[in-house]
């Protein structure tokens, strides 16, 4: 079995089984006097107990060909990233097959993208390609464990796509 996955086009109806695409391409009505156009309600934050709470992060850049060692998923809350720049990265996940994660499939996202992993949704560390990337992340703080990691006997490899 090939262990390598290539990137493929992030999209809405792709993506669906995990989460949902964060998207400035999607409708949006004007606000503040015609002076912003809002994109209203394109993900919804899950919490189980605790609280949403919103953060930056600086993320170093990874290089494809790229090792894929591990994915985590947090079983209480849903966890968004957001660009917070105009460059694509890679998105990786993976269907839950029996409390464990099954085969990965990697997006690359537009540079207008952002991800928003659904409470339970195997996925990779954010993952920017090419040069370091700033996100706002948004997700849940508060009591229990909702970190749940799983390292790969074998590990995958992420190409580019064909």
């Amino acid at each position: 079995m090939s262990r390598d996955i290539p990137l493929r086009a992030l999209t809405r109806d792709a993506f669906a089984p995990f989460g949902e695409v964060i998207d400035r391409d999607a409708p949006s009505h004007p606000i503040n006097g015609g002076m912003c156009d809002r994109h209203h309600a394109l993900a919804t934050a899950q919490v189980m107990g605790g609280e949403v709470i919103l953060s930056i992060g600086h993320a170093r850049p990874y290089a494809l060909p790229l090792t894929l060692p591990m994915l985590e998923r947090h079983p209480l809350g849903s966890q968004a990233w957001i660009p917070l720049h105009d460059r694509p990265f890679a998105v990786i996940v993976a269907p839950d097959d029996n409390g464990r994660p099954g085969a990965p499939v990697a997006f690359l996202t537009a540079p207008h993208q952002g991800v928003n992993y659904r409470a339970n949704v195997w996925h990779a560390p954010v993952t920017p390609l090419d040069a370091a990337g700033d996100f706002l992340i948004v997700d849940r703080a508060g009591p229990g464990n909702n970190l749940e990691e799983h390292h790969f006997d074998a590990p995958w490899r992420i190409v580019a796509g064909s």
